[in-house]
């Protein structure tokens, strides 16, 4: 299903994800990424991610279905009342060492259980080591890895092949993430973590890349 679409990640999805990640260098963070199926009939397909909200840095919560379809309701309605056909349409994952590039077993459960609802659903997982080199300026390409859902129900790194499966919607993203990193902006964003222990911290972070 998945080598049948592609992926276009909208500049504030990329940069919360990215934000979230810099936020919790020591412990592995993860998210939802919302968006929606744009091109059904065209080939590929097109999956355009337009935001991401992040959900943990505490992912042994996650795991648990409860917590998971909690996140998954609230999300849903949240971007339901805007009005614009969006839905959960992935997740990502960032691992809590720098050289683990290995997509964890919980990310290939959320990811299983988000594929019954969407099927073309993406799982991305941030590379790290070019996450320290495009917030320095040396790093212009995308510093998350796409991970599809093979026919065997696999999850399995997209563009081994040299296909362009996941593309960057503005070329200078990286040029900007480096900016708000400059400013400290990964301090303010919230996570579901964030927002359990206060809830006066908004999970849906607006304004933040204001």
């Amino acid at each position: 299903m998945g080598a049948e679409c592609r992926y276009e990640v909208a500049q504030a999805a990329y940069i919360k994800l990215a934000l979230h990640a810099l936020k919790h260098p020591a412990t592995a963070v993860n998210g939802l990424l919302v968006g929606r199926l744009v091109e059904p009939s065209s080939s590929p397909a097109v999956v355009s991610v337009i935001d991401a909200v992040p959900l943990s840095h505490h992912p042994h919560h996650l795991p648990l279905l409860p917590t998971l379809e909690l996140a998954l309701t609230l999300v849903e309605d949240h971007f339901a009342t805007q009005g614009e056909g969006l839905a959960v349409v992935g997740y990502y994952h960032a691992n809590p060492r720098c050289d683990d590039t290995e997509l964890p077993p919980v990310a290939k459960r959320v990811g299983d259980h988000i594929f019954r609802y969407f099927p073309r659903s993406a799982v991305l997982l941030v590379d790290n080591k070019k996450l320290e080199e495009a917030v320095k300026g040396k790093f212009s390409d995308a510093v998350i890895q796409l991970h599809t859902r093979d026919s065997s129900k696999s999850w399995r790194q997209a563009g081994s092949d040299g296909s362009s499966q996941l593309i960057l919607k503005e070329p200078s993203t990286n040029v900007v993430l480096a900016d708000h990193v400059t400013t400290k902006k990964w301090e303010k964003i919230v996570d579901f973590d964030d927002h359990l222990d206060d809830i006066s911290k908004d999970w849906s972070n607006p304004g933040l890349l204001d």
